[in-house]
Order: structure tokens, then sequence, then C-alpha cells
């Protein structure tokens, strides 16, 4: 199915990070661009570098109309299920912007319930510079929270791997047990904690 742009002059752009660690919130992002103010490079953040995601960052978040983020903690997740709770940070996200769009393209196959018309786009952050623009966003903001909590948790690895259960973050669940920020409704940390 071919992406048809919508007919309306203040697009959001809405995307997520960070549904499949086992660590931290789920961060999303809104973003509404200003067409005056182009933004070159905008892609999705999972093919960009650091480097070039942080300047893309301090681009976008100087330049567009207005952004906002969202969340849900993991208190939240381990209560909704991590679908919900992210459908929960997008709404969050939506009405977080000090401008309310007329139409909100979200990243992937469904969208939250909203007050204004709404698509899902498959792969939206990679066709959409909206949800290019919010794909860097929610990155940017989440890996920089998982860098402040390696500071705390250091034998863990955060900023490494993020959250997510790679060999390295499993082996260090198994031998020292969760912290109050894991997932408790993810397996991997259920069995660390003996549920």
């Amino acid at each position: 199915m071919e992406f048809i742009y919508p007919q309306a002059s203040l697009i959001a752009g809405v995307d997520e990070v960070g549904r499949g660690p086992l660590v931290g919130a789920v961060v999303t992002a809104a973003v509404i661009l200003d067409p005056l103010r182009p933004i070159v490079g905008l892609a999705d953040s999972k093919k960009l570098s650091e480097k070039r995601r942080e300047a893309l960052y301090l681009e976008i978040t100087e330049k567009a109309l207005c952004w906002s983020l969202g969340r849900a903690e993991p208190a939240e997740i381990d209560q909704l299920n991590i679908l919900h709770a992210t459908m929960l940070a997008m709404q969050r996200a939506v009405a977080n912007l000090p401008i309310s769009p007329e139409y909100v393209l979200i990243d992937g196959n469904r969208c939250p319930k909203l007050p204004m018309p709404t698509q899902a786009v498959i792969k939206g952050d990679g066709l959409v510079a909206e949800i290019s623009a919010a794909s860097i966003v929610a990155k940017v903001t989440r890996d920089r929270e998982m860098a402040e909590l390696d500071q705390l948790f250091p034998e863990y690895g955060f900023a490494k791997h993020k959250g997510y259960p790679t060999a390295f973050h499993l082996e260090k669940l198994a031998q020292l047990g969760a912290t109050e920020h894991h997932r408790k409704s993810f397996a991997p940390v259920k069995r660390a904690i003996g549920l």
C-alpha cells in the first residue's frame, strides 16, 4: 500500500523507542515540522550514527514548529502490557504538543485513540519526515536516559546495550537480579527475580 500524504497543514509525526528493552520507560515523541525551515538528512533513527542523531536532534528541537515527549514507565508497562503502554505514551506525546495538529501520522501498523484524524504508516520512520524526526527525538532522549541509568548501575552496561536483552545484560540480570527500573513483566526479568 503506497503512502499518500494527507491534505493538512499541521501534521504531527509520532514514533516510539524502547518497546524491546527490559529496562526503563518506553519513550515517544511527536513533532510538527516547519515547512519554512527544512531539515536535511532526516531518516529512521536506527539507520543513523549516534553522532548524526545527536546533531539532527539539536536541529529538530530548534527548527520544528513544535515537539514534545511522552512516556510510559516500567510500572505502567508491567500493568498495561507493552502495546497498551506504548499507545498511552503516544497519546501523552500528542497531548503535550503546544500546537494541536490537524492530522497525526504514526509509525507502525496501529494508532492510539486521538482527538484528531490519524494514520498508521508501516516503516513510516523511513518514509515520512515528521515520523523520522520523532524517531530521532525519542531515540536520543531514551539513549541519554540509559546513559544516566548506567551512572547509577555501572555493572549492568546500560550505556552500551540501552536495556535490550543482550547476552551481557541477561548474564548481569542473572548474577545481580533486577533494578527497580527493570520491567518485571518481561520474561527474562521475571526469571531473574524468580517470579
